[in-house]
């Protein structure tokens, strides 16, 4: 246990299947599916309940068995009420595996951590701190990765139906911006602006790259609004293929069908 975690106690807000999106993208990362043997994945910062932590464990089971998933809160009360209902679990009494390979510790940017992770899933924490933070924030938590390893920070609404998440490298150098929606009820994919990363969410202004791109998406969006008919996965597919067409080097094609965008950071970094 550490006895001084890097950190400040955040608001702690947490909601069941509110990180559904960001533990989908992960439990299919290539870094994840090609880890050595019993390969830890953090989940830094999972607030008021330690549900965020089971359930990651529960996505990442279906394609790593024997990961493991450990959380860390810089509150001893938020450590103690996560150990109460990891005993919940293993008595049987939820819906989660008695036998999760899930535990709870206090820490924070420091990750103390038995081993190396391969994955450290940092959701909602710097979101509270400034944007001359964020630097800072990251080489810490980046260096105590596997050397292949990956940091997600990002952040999502209330109830998950909007988020962002940037992968960040072992070399604390980030790599991309995702942005996943809920697209049965989308008006404007710009609504994520509000939900963009720390580094990123001062600078969605005229000028920067990050409001270019979010402007190209509204416009797609509008222009491939005729194909409402056929379902919103077909406009959204229709609106990447246009922003592909102009140049935008959308990765991860295969899961746009899920609401999701991916561009290398280059495309959205802070200008100088």
């Amino acid at each position: 246990m550490s006895a001084s975690p890097v950190g400040r106690i955040t608001r702690g807000t947490t909601g069941t299947n509110r990180l559904r999106r960001v533990d989908r993208w992960i439990a299919r990362h290539p870094v994840l599916r090609r880890a050595d043997p019993h390969p830890l994945v953090v989940d830094l910062g999972y607030g008021a309940s330690g549900v965020t932590a089971f359930e990651l464990e529960a996505r990442v089971h279906r394609v790593r068995p024997d990961a493991a998933v450990q959380g860390l809160e810089i509150d001893p009360a938020r450590v103690a009420s996560a150990r109460a209902q990891l005993a919940a679990v293993r008595a049987g009494e939820t819906p989660f595996r008695p036998d999760a390979r899930v535990a709870f510790d206090r820490g924070g940017f420091e990750v103390p951590a038995p081993r190396p992770p391969i994955v450290i899933r940092a959701f909602n924490v710097l979101r509270q701190y400034d944007e001359h933070e964020v630097a800072d924030a990251w080489s810490r938590m980046t260096r105590r990765l596997a050397p292949d390893g990956i940091l997600v920070e990002g952040t999502c609404s209330e109830v998950g139906r909007v988020a962002t998440w940037i992968e960040v490298g072992a070399d604390a150098a980030p790599r991309t911006l995702t942005i996943a929606l809920r697209l049965a009820d989308l008006e404007m994919p710009s609504i994520a602006a509000e939900r963009l990363p720390k580094a990123l969410i001062h600078r969605n202004v005229p000028g920067e790259r990050v409001h270019a791109f979010l402007e190209g998406l509204d416009r797609e969006w509008e222009r491939a609004a005729a194909l409402s008919a056929f379902g919103p996965v077909q406009r959204w597919r229709a609106a990447m293929q246009a922003l592909t067409a102009e140049g935008w080097p959308l990765r991860e094609r295969a899961r746009w069908r899920l609401g999701e965008v991916t561009v290398p950071w280059q495309s959205v970094a802070p200008g100088d």
